[in-house]
């Protein structure tokens, strides 16, 4: 932990081009988390480089616009070759697609706030599905011009007040590490103990 630590320190200064390349990446759907990007650019600004607080806000929120439009090109271009896939066949069904575009009909603007809010791969499905769907791109852009606003300034200033007692925090995922640790260790050397005992005590019936 001390040694990821010390590297994202080294890199801090120019943390900014990292992490928008990292979220462009994730438009594409290489699995880069844009939510844990936001929060070391968050706890950087409020930590190490605070004179780069708005230049790796900017460069989450211009990173997060491109790598929707990115997911969106991916699936309106590919999108339905992929589908045929296995592994895509039941994220772009026919099925979800269609409920995707009624959501569009009835909440608009609504679907993609709330999307970006969703994390674990749930609005790059939604971005890859607008695509395949063909849903107007000027109409896209500019839904998600204020959907990305929302939810990167929203993000971005909670993980700031965070990074801003990170000293605290810190110290409290040091000792949440080491309950880890000492609950895995237990678990390991119990689960040890039991197949012990029970292979002697299939050997003594055995012998009896």
């Amino acid at each position: 932990m001390e040694h990821l630590k010390e590297i994202i320190i080294h890199h801090a200064p120019h943390a900014h081009w990292y992490i928008f390349v990292a979220i462009i990446l994730a438009g594409f759907n290489i699995p880069f988390s844009a939510d844990l990007l936001i929060l070391i650019a968050a706890i950087l600004a409020a930590t190490v480089v605070p004179e780069h607080t708005w230049l790796l806000f900017f460069s989450i929120l211009l990173g997060c616009y491109l790598s929707a439009m990115c997911a969106y090109w991916l699936g309106r271009l590919i999108g339905t070759a992929l589908s045929k896939r296995k592994f895509f066949s039941k994220l772009f069904s026919v099925q979800r697609l269609s409920k995707i575009k009624k959501f569009y009909d009835q909440y608009g603007l609504w679907t993609l706030v709330i999307g970006r809010f969703i994390p674990f791969g749930v609005r790059n499905c939604i971005f890859m599905s607008s695509g395949m769907s063909k849903l107007h791109f000027g109409k896209f852009v500019l839904m998600d011009a204020l959907a990305c606003m929302l939810w990167c300034s929203t993000c971005f200033y909670l993980f700031f007040a965070l990074g801003q007692n990170y000293e605290t925090i810190w110290h409290y995922l040091k000792t949440f590490n080491l309950l880890i640790f000492a609950a895995f260790s237990v678990t390991v050397i119990g689960t040890i103990w039991y197949k012990i005992r029970k292979k002697i005590k299939n050997r003594n019936l055995s012998t009896n």
